[in-house]
């Protein structure tokens, strides 16, 4: 299978291509200085050229507060630039696939959403990670729209390095407890991704890490596997005082019985730890 994947210089996207690679799979990854999903020209005559059997769209606005400020900014690269990358796959008879978020929900449900729950975005950000699913499901009869959840991973910033930083720098660190959702690591969502690429179960799909656990309970996983005495402060959102709202409750499940499934989210942190070590950036127990 030739995959071509956008936005490949992100967490997800740098995983992807290795994963793809070890597959089997003929890969090209193209960082945003290489295309830039918001120039539908570009992009047409870039798939035009490469032909390839399916596109991987990891190319996406990720700043949620920053959304707040610039929705349109947010929207022409999460929307119209997914819009761009479908209708491209479309003309070259390429299947397509998005890559979506649980924040097009708002987390009032209570418990975990499948994907046949209706969406209701409460920020910026959401809403334009919604207009993405819309428009790709209608530019491409042959698409998947994959909604995933609290990405962590090498080659880009993420909570847990967040969460390492602070614990060596400042010895404490405060944590909301309110908001619930399923940590996934990269690599084990971009073999899951891989796995779905090669069948023709188009549609609206949903991949995290099994499980779920609030920001806070994260945190405490992270520094008892990486064995760090940190003094770990449980806190509100409304104490955090973040400008986009985030849903409270936003794990993901799939309500289809061959549901690809992804390994619990602990495993993700313990596999994402172990690689910082080989990688001599710090140990896990």
């Amino acid at each position: 299978m030739k995959i071509l994947v956008t936005g490949a210089d992100g967490m997800l996207g740098r995983d992807l291509v290795e994963v793809s690679l070890a597959a089997g799979h003929e890969v090209r990854g193209l960082a945003r200085i290489d295309l830039d999903v918001t120039d539908p020209e570009r992009v047409r005559d870039r798939l035009e050229i490469d032909r390839p059997d399916v596109v991987v769209n990891c190319a996406a606005w990720t700043d949620v507060d920053g959304a707040e400020d610039h929705p349109d900014a947010a929207d022409l690269v999460n929307g119209e630039g997914a819009a761009n990358v479908a209708e491209a796959a479309a003309s070259v008879d390429a299947r397509v696939l998005y890559v979506s978020s649980d924040y097009v929900f708002d987390g009032t449900k209570g418990e975990p959403y499948v994907e046949s729950d209706p969406p209701a975005p409460i920020s910026a950000y959401g809403r334009s990670k919604l207009k993405g699913e819309e428009a790709t499901l209608f530019a491409n009869p042959r698409a998947f729209v994959v909604r995933t959840s609290w990405l962590f991973g090498a080659g880009g910033p993420n909570f847990v390095e967040t969460m390492l930083r602070a614990g060596e720098t400042e010895g404490k660190v405060l944590v909301v407890h309110d908001q619930v959702g399923c940590p996934t690591w990269t690599t084990h969502l971009s073999v899951a991704l891989v796995r779905l690429l090669d069948t023709d179960r188009f549609g609206i799909h949903h991949m995290a890490a099994t499980g779920h656990c609030s920001w806070y309970d994260f945190a405490r996983e992270i520094f008892d596997r990486a064995a760090m005495e940190v003094v770990t402060l449980s806190a509100t959102t409304e104490m955090l005082g973040r400008k986009a709202p985030r849903p409270a409750f936003s794990a993901l499940e799939s309500e289809y019985e061959d549901a690809i499934e992804l390994p619990p989210w602990q495993e993700g942190l313990a596999g994402y730890l172990s690689s910082r070590a080989d990688e001599g950036l710090g140990g896990s127990k």
